[in-house]
C-alpha cells in the first residue's frame, strides 16, 4: 500500500562504554541485540534506504511489516557490535558516514568517539549494509554558504565512491535538519533520497528528500522500542523531542535572518 507507515530507526553509537559526547544517543550492544531479536520475532522485514525509496518510486507494494535500521556518523561499534547482530538475522541496514570523521586519509579529527576506518566500512558494505552520505565534516547544512553546502555534499560523495567503488545514493542530514535550499542541493548533487529525523513514521507522502526517522537512544527500553516499531504512542513517546525541535527551529531561523541582514548590510 502506498500509504504504509514505515518505522525508520535512527541509531548512532553502539557501545558498552561510550564517552559523554555520544552516551545519550548510544545503545549498548546487549540492547541492540535484543531490539534486533524483537524485529525478527515479530516478523519485520528490514530494507535499506535505497530499497524503500525504490518501492515507493515504482508504486510496488512493500513487503509485510517493513522497517529500516539506520546508523549515523560512523562509530566503530557499528562494525564491532551491530554487524554480528544484523548478520545473525540476515538483516540489511544503512550506514550514513561523515567522511571527515572516519579514520584514514580524510580524517579531519572531528569524530566524537572511536570511529570506523575504511576497511571496516568496506566490510559492512560487503555484508549488505548500504553506505550513504552524511556530509564531510557534519555541519548544520542549513547554516552554511552555498559553496560550503555543495562542497560538503560532493566531497562526501566522491570519497565514498573512491573508497567503495560505488556511488552513494542515500543521504541523511546532519542533526536531522534541512531546508528547501539544502534539499534542492542534495537532489542536484545526485543523491536520490534523504532522511531527516522528525520522530514519526515515514510515509511516501513525505517525499524522497524528507523521510522521517525515530530515535533509538540509551534510555529506550525494550517495551518502548516495541511500541515504536509497532507505531503505537509515537506522539507521546517523542513529545519532549518535538518541543525541543520546535524551539530550536525558532532560534535557528532568527540566526539565519541575522546573517542575511548582516550580509546585505556588508
Amino acid at each position: 500500500m502506498s500509504d504504509t507507515r514505515v518505522p525508520i530507526l535512527m541509531y548512532h553509537a553502539v557501545a558498552t562504554d561510550p564517552n559523554e559526547a555520544t552516551r545519550a544517543l548510544s545503545v549498548s550492544p546487549e540492547a541492540f541485540a535484543k531490539q534486533m531479536a524483537v524485529l525478527a520475532d515479530r516478523g519485520f522485514r528490514p530494507l535499506t534506504t535505497g530499497g524503500l525509496a525504490a518501492y515507493w518510486r515504482s508504486g510496488r507494494a512493500l513487503p509485510e511489516r517493513p522497517v529500516l535500521i539506520t546508523f549515523d556518523d560512523g562509530y566503530e561499534g557499528v562494525h564491532r557490535h551491530a554487524l554480528p547482530a544484523l548478520a545473525k538475522h540476515g538483516f540489511p541496514a544503512t550506514l550514513f558516514v561523515s567522511t571527515g570523521w572516519l579514520r584514514g586519509p580524510y580524517d579531519t579529527g572531528g569524530g566524537l568517539d572511536t570511529m570506523l576506518d575504511w576497511d571496516q566500512v568496506r566490510d559492512l558494505a560487503a555484508a549488505g549494509v548500504e553506505i550513504g552520505g552524511h556530509s564531510h565534516s557534519h555541519p548544520q547544512l542549513d547554516q552554511v554558504s552555498d559553496a560550503t553546502l555543495r562542497f560538503e555534499l560532493i566531497h562526501c560523495k566522491e570519497i565514498v565512491s573512491d573508497q567503495l567503488g560505488s556511488v552513494p545514493t542515500s543521504f541523511a542530514y546532519p542533526y536531522g535538519y534541512s531546508s528547501r535550499r539544502v534539499r534542492q542541493a542534495v537532489r542536484e548533487t545526485g543523491y536520490a533520497q534523504a532522511l531527516a529525523v522528525g520522530n514519526s513514521l515515514a510515509r511516501r507522502a513525505q517525499g524522497p528528500y524528507a523521510l522521517r526517522r525515530v530515535t533509538v537512544r540509551r534510555g529506550t527500553g525494550i517495551e518502548e522500542f516495541e511500541r515504536v516499531v509497532e507505531g503505537r504512542a509515537i506522539a507521546r513517546t517523542f513529545a519532549g523531542d518535538r518541543a525541543l525541535t520546535k524551539g530550536y527551529a525558532v532560534v535557528r531561523r532568527a540566526r539565519q535572518a541575522r546573517r542575511l541582514v548582516s550580509r546585505s548590510a556588508g
